[in-house]
């Protein structure tokens, strides 16, 4: 999976531990005990691998973010709005409405 730069490092560094998703064909198929490669981007020049140790299924970012703590998306101090926007610079509401959503907790 392609991942930008601050929050692979914040993987890296084990400040974060929730990966967020859209639940979408190939995001059903993980399984916990899975490995992740993530690879950075856009330089691509960097990937670590992680251990899938749970999934959690939401119907928007928004409930996502309502039961998971900002703290492991490392986003500590964020407000709901900004989280949710910040989301949707990557994912567009149509996504979320079809797909739905996927909380990914990993350990490095």
């Amino acid at each position: 999976m392609r991942l930008y730069g601050e929050y692979f490092k914040a993987i890296k560094e084990g400040k974060k531990t929730v990966e967020v998703r859209l639940n979408d064909e190939n995001r059903r198929k993980i399984k916990i005990g899975d490995t992740i490669k993530f690879i950075r981007v856009p330089e691509q020049n960097e990937t670590l691998k992680v251990q899938v140790t749970d999934l959690r299924k939401y119907d928007t970012f928004e409930e996502m973010y309502e039961n998971i703590s900002f703290q492991d998306f490392d986003c500590e101090g964020w407000s709901m709005k900004a989280m949710v926007e910040g989301t949707y610079e990557i994912y567009t509401p149509e996504q979320e409405k079809r797909w739905g959503t996927l909380a990914i907790t990993i350990k490095y």
